[in-house]
C-alpha cells in the first residue's frame, strides 16, 4: 500500500500542477457562446450542443477559433459552459476535475476542441500534448505498474 500511496500523491501533484497551468490559460474562456440577435437569451447551436466562441468580433480571430455568424448571432459571455459548467478551468476544483478527465483520456478531445474554439488552435497543443503524454501515458501507467507489482 505504501508504494501505491506514493504514486497516488505523485499523480495528484501532477494533476494540481496542470490544473494551475490550466487556470492561467483557460480561466473563463469556456463561458462565451453564440447568442441569437433576435432573442439574446437563445443560444445558437451548431449541431446538438452549443460551442464556445471567440469574443473578438471586431478584430481578426485567432487561427482555429470559432467566430459567430455576425448576421444572426453574437458572442456573449453568459453561457454556463460545457457539461453544465463542470468542464471548465474557472476554479481549482473544476480544473482538477477537467485535468483528471483528460488524463483518463475520456472525452479529452472535446475539451481540446472547446478550447480551440474559444481561444484558437495556435498554442493549445503546448498544454494538451504534455498533459496527455505525462498524465496519461506516464503517470497512469506508473499506477498500473505498482498495482501489478
Amino acid at each position: 500500500m505504501a508504494p501505491l500511496l506514493q504514486i497516488g500523491l505523485l499523480v495528484l501533484f501532477a494533476i494540481v500542477i496542470f490544473a494551475i497551468i490550466g487556470l492561467e490559460f483557460y480561466s473563463g474562456a469556456l463561458h462565451r457562446s453564440c447568442y441569437s440577435l433576435e432573442d439574446i437569451t437563445q443560444i445558437v447551436k451548431e449541431g446538438e450542443f452549443p460551442t464556445p466562441c471567440n469574443a473578438d468580433n471586431d478584430t481578426i480571430a485567432p487561427t482555429g477559433a470559432y467566430v459567430c455568424n455576425s448576421s444572426d448571432s453574437t458572442c456573449v459571455e453568459q453561457w454556463e459552459g460545457p457539461n453544465f459548467g463542470i468542464t471548465s478551468f474557472d476554479n481549482i476544483g473544476f480544473a482538477m476535475l477537467t485535468v483528471f478527465q483528460c488524463i483518463t483520456m475520456e472525452g479529452w478531445t472535446a475539451i481540446l476542441y472547446w478550447t480551440n474554439d474559444a481561444l484558437g488552435s495556435t498554442f493549445n497543443w503546448i498544454y494538451f500534448v504534455p498533459l496527455i503524454v505525462l498524465g496519461s501515458f506516464f503517470m497512469l501507467n506508473l499506477v498500473l505498474g505498482v498495482l501489478s507489482g
